[in-house]
């Protein structure tokens, strides 16, 4: 596991959404991470119309990652942890 990926799905709910949202498996192209672009961008969920907002960041993430977009995401994780800036 990494500082910044997808973050990682229960094991008892991955199977599930593999089956049910298309594309959902390709999140796991890349090591997981404790923050990511959806934790930013996305509030908790715990639907699957929830998961499926929420892939849609991680598929953004996957396409685009580079070590500025990871520094960024690392960046306004601090300010949201230190700061109380987000959601």
């Amino acid at each position: 596991m990494g500082f910044v990926g997808p973050r990682p799905e229960r094991p008892e709910f991955v199977q599930g959404l593999i089956r049910s949202i298309p594309y959902y498996n390709e999140r796991h192209n890349v090591k997981p991470g404790l923050t990511g672009w959806a934790q930013l961008k996305y509030p908790y969920g715990a639907t699957d119309e929830d998961a499926m907002e929420k892939l849609k960041y991680d598929l953004y993430y996957v396409k685009h990652r580079s070590f500025l977009l990871d520094l960024n995401i690392l960046i306004r994780t601090v300010e949201v942890v230190l700061f109380g800036k987000g959601r």
